[in-house]
């Protein structure tokens, strides 16, 4: 679908419309959407991100691997994430969403935004809210998790929230070490800091990813970075 404006152009207009109605950015955004075809503004921006779309994103994934999903709000980072979870699942894989941020019924809504139906994946697609979420209860959660499984984490900086879970380099290592020995692969999506200026950087990177805590970026095999449109894959070398 032809947009009438670059992603950008959209944003700042939904910005104008925020200050001039006095309404929260996000129905902002989704307005905007609307009145372009789509459900909301995350739906926008997962579709203007064609160029690397899920299906070759997910090809270059492996057993093992620990991508990082890093985006701004708005930017379509959940979608796409989900959208790996599908891709797993039409291999024949399962996937599995933890998330504190949303519903059973957001993500059941996501679906169809991305036109997939959760009854179409009987038995493979599992959705986990508790807020007990931490790497420990992550392994004890998958530990017969058969190798293939898609594991989205939503988001990594939750891991980092409760000062009874370890250290979030700790957590992050025992998950890496946990990927490797059962063959998973974990999706973890990522806040970006607030400083990050897109007028001077058209896509953040890992320099960019918001970490109250030290962490160790090299931990992640994979990394994609989206932003008004535009995704950024990088695998480590």
């Amino acid at each position: 679908m032809k947009l009438s404006a670059p992603v950008y152009h959209l944003k700042r207009k939904a910005k104008l419309l925020s200050r001039a109605e006095n309404i929260p950015l996000h129905q902002a955004l989704d307005r905007i959407a609307r009145q372009h075809g789509f459900a909301g503004w995350s739906l926008l921006a997962a579709k203007m991100s064609a160029a690397v779309p899920a299906e070759k994103l997910f090809a270059r994934l492996a057993p093992g691997d620990l991508l990082l999903v890093g985006a701004r709000p708005g930017q379509g980072k959940t979608l796409m994430s989900l959208e790996l979870a599908v891709q797993a699942m039409k291999a024949g894989s399962r996937g599995v969403f933890f998330t504190l941020e949303y519903t059973e019924k957001d993500i059941l809504d996501r679906f169809r935004a991305i036109g997939a139906e959760r009854a179409d994946f009987a038995g493979l697609f599992e959705f986990d809210s508790s807020d007990a979420l931490s790497s420990d209860y992550i392994v004890e959660r998958l530990a017969t998790a058969p190798r293939g499984t898609l594991v989205v984490v939503d988001y990594l900086q939750l891991l980092d929230q409760k000062r009874a879970n370890p250290e979030l380099m700790i957590q992050v290592q025992a998950l890496q070490s946990f990927a490797r020995d059962r063959g998973l692969i974990f999706v973890f999506i990522s806040q970006i800091d607030r400083s990050y200026d897109p007028s001077k950087k058209p896509c953040p990177d890992l320099e960019d990813v918001r970490l109250p805590n030290p962490l160790d970026l090299s931990l992640f095999s994979k990394t994609c970075f989206l932003n008004n449109g535009a995704i950024h894959f990088r695998a480590a070398s």
